[in-house]
């Protein structure tokens, strides 16, 4: 006979413990709770059946799985908060005694937990931290753009400022920035790290407030995680790449507001390169051996060896000086892999590999920012994409040329068109030489991947769309999907004639009327039954062209008309060996999938109307 089973230590009520369990258990505040939630990447859990797990009780509550609530049991951060929790007692009794001699050690002594171990748990891969570095970004240049206040101290500010700075000078270094996107948000950015696509946020640099209702706790203990992990990342980008890490900073350009520039980057070789010459100096009866001795002797001794007969034959010379200097590192096929599989990306293969052209887009360009746009994110673009880039005094210290510069080819500036009558000849000359665009060209370009028409982007023109550039997903809507295409134009062409040549025709003509909606009718059916109503309009006089015109006209309201989701006995036939489970899970899909199409659909109508719009307003001058 098995066991039997007691109610309530089986199962769902084994398996899942509710929050107020969980505090209870491991003997800590709500508030410590959800930052080790967070910390450990621990979220509640729905189970099938509330009831069951809740030992019999329908009371709305958070369930955590059991397995969770016992691996926080054994955190280093939860004995640090206990901690935390002692030495807070005793410094509100010492200081409510007066000891301030005791107080002051208690202080000294504060407890201090490091999110290092969490790190290397939840992101055991350098490839997993830069694929889930896109939240930490965007909160690190939020907090960046906030005021400091009672809940957002100084230094954390400054900390994100300097860790924001840092990741735009590997980016703008690595030449990485790939999409850009001017959103009501702020400005969108996706840049490709180690064959990662990264996409972080940016707000504009208004005033910024935090709101009242908004918990800040939780948000800094998400931004704790991420100043952590973003350290980790940082180094290991900048070792890479042979940088110094952490930049060296210039405090007198940071005072007078020179943003990035304020960093400067340094090469790492000659850190290591010193290094090695001390290692490499060794004292030998009281004189000083250098490794270029060594070599020296080593070349001695090799061009005298030919001269002994035998010298070659009794000891073999063993060169190990160039064996040391670079081993390369030999791949071995394995017998276990399959000889077919493609080979892993490695940091060698992914540094070797060419650049594309459309990081270097604006290297031949030189620009300079006007006092009105802003500089911060045209110097970070600019520069990421090889281009040259100054600024007026009053944007902040650090322009690299003046305004006067002649190498200056491209003015950013939005401002309207105004002629200045008392103009000198070199001004005139200066502003015939340059191009002044406004900023969207720049924008339009990198997402274009190559330089943009600047005409439809001078100063004081009305701008063309500017359209995201992230709708990768198949079956997004392109609004440049027919710009070059002329059947689509026609098409709308031909729609907006039929409508004329119907209004001119009128009454007369009814028996072309009669012949073409025939046809129309036709046109959804068979090629026999167009062939048929092809006969009869030639027989009434119909014109083929027009004929032709409402055969397509009728085609494309019957796709309209059509339901999307027509019957089909093949597709019955698999929800009906589907269980429950999986058939709610493929109507989600295809309910989505209808809603995308619809969106299209009327994005589609929208940008044809407009079409018809502007070639009316075309045919009225």
């Amino acid at each position: 006979m098995g066991r039997l089973r007691q109610k309530g230590k089986a199962g769902a009520a084994k398996a899942y413990v509710t929050r107020s369990m969980a505090i209870k258990k491991l003997q800590c505040s709500l508030a410590d709770f959800r930052r080790l939630c967070i910390l450990k990447g621990i979220f509640p859990r729905e189970p099938r059946s509330k009831k069951r797990a809740n030992k019999g009780s329908s009371a709305p509550t958070s369930f955590y799985y059991t397995k969770d609530i016992a691996y926080l049991a054994h955190e280093p951060v939860l004995k640090k908060l206990r901690e935390h929790k002692a030495f807070a007692k005793r410094l509100a009794r010492a200081l409510g005694r007066g000891e301030w001699s005791s107080a002051k050690s208690l202080e000294d002594s504060k407890p201090v937990y490091r999110l290092d171990h969490i790190i290397k748990e939840r992101y055991p891969t350098f490839i997993d931290a830069v694929r889930d570095i896109d939240d930490a970004l965007c909160m690190i240049f939020l907090f960046a753009s906030l005021p400091s206040n009672s809940r957002v101290s100084p230094s954390l500010t400054e900390n994100c400022a300097r860790l924001a700075a840092e990741w735009q000078l590997y980016v703008m270094h690595t030449r990485a920035l790939r999409k850009v996107f001017l959103s009501i948000k702020g400005v969108y950015y996706q840049a490709e790290v180690m064959d990662q696509q990264v996409t972080w946020l940016i707000p504009y640099q208004f005033t910024q407030n935090i709101p009242s209702d908004v918990d800040v706790r939780v948000m800094l203990t998400f931004l704790e995680l991420y100043q952590t992990l973003l350290g980790f990342v940082f180094f290991k980008l900048y070792t890479d790449a042979s940088l110094v890490y952490p930049p060296p900073l210039d405090t007198k350009k940071e005072e007078a507001a020179a943003g990035v520039g304020a960093f400067s980057l340094q090469e790492n070789n000659r850190k290591a390169g010193t290094a090695v010459s001390k290692k490499s100096t060794v004292e030998v009866d009281g004189k000083k051996v250098t490794g270029k001795d060594v070599r020296q002797t080593i070349k001695s001794l090799t061009a005298a060896a030919p001269q002994s007969e035998n010298a070659d034959d009794e000891m073999p010379v063993d060169d190990s000086t160039e064996q040391d200097v670079e081993e390369e590192f030999v791949p071995q096929p394995s017998t276990a892999s399959h000889p077919d599989a493609t080979p892993l990306p490695t940091l060698h293969s992914l540094s070797t590999l060419p650049q594309s052209q459309a990081s270097k887009l604006f290297t031949p360009y030189t620009f300079w920012l006007s006092r009105e746009t802003s500089r911060p994110m045209f110097e970070f673009i600019v520069r990421a994409f090889g281009g040259r880039i100054g600024w007026p005094a009053s944007s902040g210290s650090g322009s690299p040329f003046d305004e006067d510069d002649d190498s200056i080819t491209h003015v950013i500036i939005d401002r309207p068109l105004v002629e200045r009558a008392n103009a000198s000849d070199e001004e005139r000359e200066r502003r015939r030489r340059r191009k002044y665009i406004q900023p969207q060209w720049v924008v339009d370009s990198i997402n274009a991947g190559r330089i943009l028409l600047e005409e439809p982007y001078t100063q004081g023109k009305t701008l063309p769309p500017h359209l995201s550039p992230f709708g990768d997903r198949q079956g997004a809507y392109d609004p440049l999907a027919g710009a070059g295409e002329e059947g689509a134009v026609e098409a709308a062409s031909d729609e907006s004639e039929a409508e004329e040549d119907e209004e001119v025709l009128g009454e007369e003509n009814e028996t072309e009327q009669v012949a073409l909606k025939v046809a129309a009718a036709a046109a959804s059916e068979d090629p026999a039954a167009l062939r048929a109503a092809e006969l009869e309009a030639e027989a009434a006089g119909v014109d083929y062209g027009t004929f032709e015109k409402e055969v397509t006209k009728s085609q494309q309201k019957a796709k309209k008309t059509k339901a999307p989701d027509a019957i089909n006995p093949e597709e019955d036939m698999n929800k009906m060996m589907m269980s429950n489970k999986q058939r709610k899970l493929y109507e989600k899909m295809k309910y989505s999938q209808r809603k995308r199409g619809e969106e299209t659909t009327k994005l589609e109508e929208r940008k044809k109307a407009l079409q018809k719009a502007k070639k009316r307003q075309e045919k009225a001058r």
